[in-house]
């Protein structure tokens, strides 16, 4: 997979942010054979022109919390003030427009459940403006998290990445957070390249020992460190979410095999009407209707696929689209 927006040290330099979010421009100017001052400036620049942002992420899947894929079906003049005010919600991670601007789709994360029960049962269902709500839960993730779409683009070699990565991939016990982890989730949610002094100020630990917590909690999964950057900024603008439903038995292959597809950045098996949520990107629309009628199309055990193109992101963690 190519960009045609950036160069190769660009790519390479978002990978390596992916591989390891924290790793110093010294150590990533190392391995990509370029100085750490080229390294900073390159960063500032991918913030500045791109909404590159790197944020600690809490895994729902690691954490064994749930996570719902909603489908807001409303009024049309109404939905993009639903979406402003899902966004506003700590517990939903991703909002965006779709169907012509007459639905709302919404990636939540209750934290309790008296926050799912508030959003499924009470705040929504009583909203007038609001026609239907489909809830999908998500039940196996097979792509995305900490595995990042960038890597798609195949910029760093197998070294490179063996280079950088920090930790071993966590094993497959559900892990926990500690009450005590929120001055540390706090800083990182907003910067996650954060510096250990101002982690300690924040948690009021000393220095070493917010160094083993963090690492214990990356080298867990409990959390990662995102590598945020606008999709329209790497040339794929793009978005559709893509609902399929796929032979029960084939449920596995379906969504292993969409892991794999370089249109891919995230694949989850749900509970719902389908039994597959994927989020695809591409070039245009035309790259979309080759995805669409190829790789996808001609899966074996795929059923059936509705395809809902996202007109506007409202929410994805920083990042906002570039103007067109």
């Amino acid at each position: 997979m190519e960009s045609h927006t950036l160069d190769r040290l660009d790519l390479q330099l978002l990978s390596a942010l992916e591989v390891d979010g924290r790793a110093s421009f010294s150590r990533i100017g190392g391995v990509l054979g370029v100085s750490d001052q080229t390294v900073a400036r390159r960063f500032r620049r991918l913030r500045a022109d791109g909404g590159l942002r790197i944020v600690g992420v809490r895994d729902a899947h690691r954490l064994g919390q749930e996570q719902w894929m909603l489908r807001v079906r409303c009024a049309p003049d109404t939905a993009l003030t639903i979406a402003d005010a899902l966004a506003k919600r700590p517990d939903t991670n991703w909002i965006g427009l779709a169907s012509g601007g007459t639905e709302v789709l919404c990636l939540t994360r209750p934290r309790t459940r008296g926050d799912h029960d508030d959003l499924l049962l009470g705040k929504l269902p009583r909203t007038p403006s609001v026609v239907e709500i489909r809830a999908h839960q998500l039940l196996h993730r097979f792509y995305g998290g900490a595995q990042g779409w960038i890597r798609k683009f195949s910029a760093l070699t197998d070294d490179q990445i063996d280079a950088l990565r920090p930790h071993p991939a966590p094993g497959p016990e559900q892990v926990d957070l500690d009450p005590e982890d929120e001055p540390l989730l706090a800083v990182l949610e907003r910067d996650g390249r954060a510096g250990y002094p101002e982690l300690r100020r924040a948690t009021g630990r000393s220095e070493s020992a917010v160094k083993r917590r963090l690492n214990a909690l990356l080298a867990s999964g409990a959390l990662y460190i995102d590598t945020e950057c606008n999709p329209d900024l790497l040339g794929h603008p793009v978005a559709a979410v893509l609902w399929i439903t796929a032979a029960p038995a084939a449920l596995r292959s379906v969504g292993e095999a969409l892991a794999a597809h370089d249109e891919i950045a995230h694949a989850s098996a749900t509970a719902g009407p389908s039994n597959i949520v994927a989020t695809a990107l591409a070039r245009n629309t035309r790259a979309l209707y080759a995805y669409l009628s190829g790789p996808l199309g001609c899966l074996e055990g795929v059923q059936q696929v509705e395809t809902t193109p996202v007109l506007r992101r409202v929410k994805q963690l920083t990042y906002q689209p570039l103007p067109r």
